[in-house]
């Protein structure tokens, strides 16, 4: 005689201490990855808070931060496009340092004025990108080999250029505008984060060109079968983080209102933490734009709570590495996580 399992079998008898404490922590165990994040980030601004009353809960300090992090929340976001299709691209870091001495050399040294050398910048970024993406796809050549060797030789153009001097010269006020306006009471920069963070969440959450790029991303060669160009899209993707590197390049000279090459390569190692921080949240196993944000925030948190705490310099580049190295591994786990859980949804159906 065979006994069928009634529908309510499997289902948690809520008189069971056992029961409901198992759905807790199964709950707990859900939302953790989604949220920990941001909890982790209001956590620490209420510690430095407490540690430092007279110091971090100030609107000076929140526009000290505003103003330092906007230029590596740019970064952050152009790093995070070409990882939606599973690519890297370390130009984000090199690239800048190039972008904000074309920007002050072409108006200082050939007489353009700052609105045409913000375009020609913008250009040129979006020309890079677009080699980036012509390397990768055409020529087949490993994302983060490719870009790390594009970066270098842009790298070098810079030191060739400035000859290891600064770039100095007499700038438009409006072109310091750019960087040092304030809107609402906060620097200008923080509007620009927020403009462009709108506008790539609508991109990857709403419309199905982020879909197509996530589905790159997830696996190129199922995305073929299914119609997606994705050479297309990949190559967008690079041009477009071109182009905000650009941009970032732009606002970093109208915020130092010199150049110098050796000034932009510490912006590499954040901007990657921000991007990668930001697959560990939101949507735990994928890049996002919230979660690039929140990944931004909690290294911009820390480093300046540990600063005015009196931490030494070299706190700031161990921060990032550290942070780096725990967002890689929490991101790998959260995708592993992930497939093991779809094979036992397909096993089950």
């Amino acid at each position: 005689m065979t006994t069928s399992i009634k529908s309510t079998a499997l289902e948690p008898d809520h008189n069971d201490k056992n029961s409901v404490n198992e759905g807790v922590l199964s709950h707990i165990g859900r939302y953790l990855p989604v949220y920990g994040l941001p909890i982790l980030t209001l956590l620490l601004i209420l510690f430095f808070s407490v540690l430092l009353p007279d110091t971090f809960p100030t609107m000076l300090n929140l526009r000290s931060i505003l103003s330092d992090k906007s230029i590596i929340a740019i970064l952050a976001l152009a790093a995070m496009i070409p990882m939606l299709t599973g690519k890297m691209d370390l130009t984000v870091g090199y690239g800048i340092v190039l972008w904000h001495i074309l920007a002050i050399s072409l108006q200082t040294k050939f007489g353009m004025s700052w609105q045409m050398a913000v375009f020609v910048v913008l250009v040129c970024g979006m020309l890079f990108g677009l080699l980036n993406g012509l390397l990768v796809e055409m020529a087949k050549i490993d994302s983060f080999i490719a870009t790390l060797g594009t970066g270098t030789v842009i790298y070098s153009v810079a030191l060739w250029y400035t000859g290891g001097r600064q770039v100095i010269g007499s700038l438009d006020a409006d072109f310091y505008s750019l960087s040092n306006a304030f809107f609402l009471g906060l620097p200008a920069p923080a509007f620009y984060v927020m403009g462009i963070a709108i506008l790539l969440w609508i991109v990857t959450e709403r419309l199905p060109l982020g879909r197509c790029l996530y589905a790159i991303g997830a696996n190129p060669r199922a995305a073929d079968l299914n119609g997606i160009p994705a050479r297309k899209y990949v190559i967008g993707a690079f041009v477009t983080s071109g182009l905000l590197t650009a941009f970032a390049g732009v606002l970093l000279a109208a915020k130092l209102r010199i150049g110098q090459a050796n000034v932009g390569l510490e912006f590499l190692l954040p901007a990657l933490v921000g991007a990668f921080l930001g697959s560990t949240t939101i949507r735990p196993g994928r890049v996002n734009v919230l979660g690039t944000l929140i990944g931004v925030s909690i290294l911009a948190v820390g480093i300046s709570g540990i600063q005015q705490l009196g931490g030494a310099f070299y706190i700031e580049p161990l921060f990032n590495g550290a942070t780096l190295l725990i967002s890689i591994g929490i991101a790998g786990y959260a995708q592993r996580r992930g497939g093991r859980i779809k094979r036992l949804i397909k096993k089950s159906e």
